[in-house]
């Protein structure tokens, strides 16, 4: 079997090859617009275009999601809650970067109060139902999307981990041309903040992974 490995950066995509008990280490410039290019052509640098017996086995790697959280070019995500927990993601876990500093400068709010959605369907943390999701809430979402038109919806319900169908049922009525993340599948696990931004994050570079 051949190896190879890619890993496409911003400037460079790099190449190992693992062949005939040989390693074969290969750089081209990287082609961000069309990333397939750079990787077909360092493949052809690299002798693997022509017919071989030997299957070939790629391994890939990218900095495109990596890219996108850092610089802050993930697509307009809309994320929906239950009432009373809009303000979760922009609170966090109040993590001072200066611990003394009695009036440190706020950090920006991952995502703005006019795309946090807020909606029935609340479960304790036994997993019973609080408030139910109704029709009516789902019909008020429908319209809250087609009005802010965002490219991504990331949906995170208390304790969604523990019964996801009411998720289910908001991803269900999010029109298809629009990326959805929910909780109960991203990070399927306790703490309302961290399942919140994780499912957050998933969701507003995943169209740009999808399109990678």
């Amino acid at each position: 079997m051949i190896v190879l490995g890619v890993d496409t950066g911003g400037t460079f995509t790099d190449f190992v090859l693992a062949k005939d008990n040989q390693t074969r280490i290969h750089k081209v410039l990287s082609t961000p617009q069309a990333p397939e290019q750079a990787i077909l052509q360092g493949m052809q640098e690299l002798g693997l275009q022509q017919t071989s017996q030997q299957p070939l086995y790629i391994i890939h790697g990218s900095t495109v999601a990596t890219n996108a959280v850092l610089e802050g070019k993930g697509v307009r995500t809309d994320y929906i809650c239950n009432r009373g927990f809009s303000d979760v993601l922009a609170i966090g876990r109040q993590a001072r970067r200066e611990l003394y500093n009695l009036q440190p400068s706020p950090n920006p709010v991952p995502v703005p109060e006019e795309l946090c959605l807020t909606t029935g369907g609340r479960l304790s943390a036994a997993g019973d139902l609080i408030e139910p999701l109704t029709d009516a809430d789902l019909q008020q979402l429908q319209q809250q999307l087609q009005q802010l038109a965002p490219h991504s919806v990331a949906v995170n319900l208390l304790f969604s981990f523990l019964d996801d169908s009411c998720e289910k049922r908001i991803a269900a009525i999010v029109p298809p041309h629009m990326f959805v993340s929910c909780s109960s599948q991203v990070l399927p696990e306790t703490k309302e903040y961290e399942r919140g931004i994780a499912t957050w994050l998933n969701a507003s570079v995943g169209p740009i992974v999808e399109g990678y």
